[in-house]
C-alpha cells in the first residue's frame, strides 16, 4: 500500500488542523455516538484521514475480536486476589494502591514520585488533556492514531495537527519534529500505533524524545509495548533519569488481561504530575479489588509470558491465512492487526461479519477500506478466517 498520493496531498495544503468544536470526545472508538461526528456516509470521524463504519452488532457473537481484549485474562492468580479482596470492598485501597506503585517503580526503575495511577490508561491520557490544554495550544500527533488524548484536548478549546505515517506505517519523526510550533504543548506518540498496530524503532523513537523533549513534553502510550519483541520493545520510561521531560503511558488492559478491571499508570517528572494533580487526582478511580489484582498479576510473570506466546501464534496464524486468500496484512506487533478489504463497503462488510457471529472492526485510512481484527484464542481466529472466507464468496 501506497501514501505517496495522500502524503503529496498533505504536504501541499499543510497540516491537517481541526479546531475542539468540530469533534467532541469520545470514551472510546464508537461506544458515544452522540459525541462524535458522523458524515453522510454514517462513518465515524476522527480525522479526515481516518474515518470508522459502525453497524449494531448481532445479538450471538461467537468470535468478539473488535476491541483489542486479552481473551486469556486476567491471570487465575489475578482472579484469586480480586476475590479475596472482595470482602474489604467498604474500604479504601490506598494502602495497597501504595505496594502496587512500589512493584511499578521496581519495574519501571524510576522512583515512586514519578508515578500516577489511574483507572486504565485512557483515564490518565484524558486528564492529561483536560489539564495541559484547558487554556488551549497545540497536540500534534500521527494520523492516524489512538485518539483519546486529541479529542478530550479538542474538546477543551486545543487544535490538533495530524502527521501521516510513513511508507513502512512508522511514525514520521522527521515531519513531527518540523510540525512543531510555539502554540505546541505536547507530542504524542502511540507506539505501537493503535489502529495499525505497527511499530516505530526504538533507537530513532528514543533519540527523537530525547531532543524533542527539550522543546516540548512528548507522551509516550505503550499500550501495546509488551508484545513487542527484542529492542523495539523497550520502554522510553528510562528517559526519565536523564531529566527528559517524556510522560510514559502503561495499562493493564493488554497483556495483564485486565481491560474490565481498569488499571494503568503513567510515569513522568515529578513537576509534571504535581501539575497535573492539583486539577485531578490520579489512583481514586482504582476499586480495591483491582489494585489486588494488579499485584498478583504484576507476579504471574508465567501468564504475561504465556498471553504473550500465544497472542503471537494467533497473530501468525492470522497474517499467514489472510495472505493465502489474497490479502495484504500489514505486519502488526500487537494484539491486532489490519488488513485491505476493498471487496464490499464497510458497513456491509461490517453487517455480514456479525452475521457470521463475528465482531471486527472497518476503517477507512487513506482512503481506503480496511478490516482491523483484534487477536483471540486460536479458535476464534480460525473462526474469523472462516466466516471471512463465507463473506467474500
Amino acid at each position: 500500500m501506497s501514501h505517496s498520493l495522500n502524503r503529496r496531498k498533505w504536504l501541499k495544503t499543510g497540516l491537517l488542523s481541526i479546531g475542539g468544536a468540530t469533534i467532541l470526545p469520545q470514551l472510546s472508538w464508537g461506544e458515544s455516538r452522540n459525541s462524535l461526528l458522523i458524515d453522510n456516509a454514517e462513518r465515524i470521524v476522527y480525522t479526515p484521514l481516518f474515518k470508522e463504519h459502525t453497524v449494531p452488532l448481532a445479538t450471538e457473537i461467537v468470535a468478539k475480536l473488535n476491541a483489542n481484549e486479552n481473551p486469556y485474562g486476567p491471570s487465575p492468580k489475578a482472579v484469586e486476589a480480586l476475590k479475596a479482596a472482595a470482602v474489604g470492598g467498604n474500604r479504601y485501597g490506598w494502602g495497597q494502591l501504595s505496594v502496587l506503585m512500589d512493584k511499578i517503580s521496581e519495574k519501571e526503575g524510576v522512583p515512586k514520585e514519578y508515578l500516577m495511577m489511574g483507572p486504565g490508561s485512557s483515564d490518565l491520557l484524558e486528564k492529561f488533556a483536560l489539564v495541559l490544554f484547558m487554556n488551549g495550544g497545540t497536540v500534534l500527533s500521527a494520523d492516524p492514531s489512538y485518539m483519546s488524548l486529541m479529542n478530550v484536548a479538542r474538546s477543551v478549546g486545543a487544535e490538533w495537527k495530524g502527521v501521516p505515517l510513513k511508507e513502512d506505517w512508522s511514525h514520521d519523526l522527521d515531519a513531527m519534529e518540523a510540525a512543531i510550533s510555539s502554540d505546541t504543548k505536547l507530542v504524542y506518540i502511540c507506539n505501537p500505533n493503535n489502529p495499525t498496530g505497527t511499530i516505530t524503532g526504538y533507537k530513532e523513537l528514543y533519540d527523537f524524545c530525547s531532543r524533542v523533549s527539550e522543546k516540548v513534553p512528548v507522551f509516550i502510550d505503550e499500550a501495546y509495548l509488551d508484545f513487542v519483541e527484542g529492542e523495539n520493545g523497550k520502554s522510553m520510561v528510562s528517559l526519565l533519569n536523564e531529566g527528559n521531560n517524556v510522560i510514559v503511558a502503561r495499562t493493564f488492559s493488554k497483556i495483564h488481561g485486565m481491560a474490565g478491571l481498569r488499571v494503568g499508570y503513567v510515569a513522568a517528572l515529578p513537576e509534571t504530575l504535581k501539575s497535573i494533580q492539583k486539577i485531578t487526582r490520579g489512583g481514586m478511580g482504582i476499586t480495591n479489588t483491582s489494585i489486588y489484582a494488579a499485584i498478583a498479576s504484576m507476579d504471574d510473570t508465567a501468564f504475561q509470558a504465556k498471553s504473550k506466546k500465544l497472542n503471537k501464534q494467533a497473530r501468525e496464524y492470522t497474517a499467514s491465512t489472510l495472505k493465502t486468500m489474497g490479502f495484504s496484512p500489514v505486519p502488526s506487533h500487537t494484539s491486532f492487526m489490519i488488513f485491505p478489504q476493498e471487496t464490499m463497503e464497510g458497513k456491509a462488510f461490517l453487517t455480514k461479519m456479525s452475521e457470521q457471529g463475528i465482531g471486527v472492526r472497518s476503517f477507512e485510512i487513506y482512503d481506503k477500506t480496511w478490516c482491523r481484527v483484534s487477536m483471540g484464542t486460536m479458535e476464534e481466529m480460525q473462526m474469523f478466517t472462516s466466516a471471512l472466507g463465507k463473506v467474500m464468496e
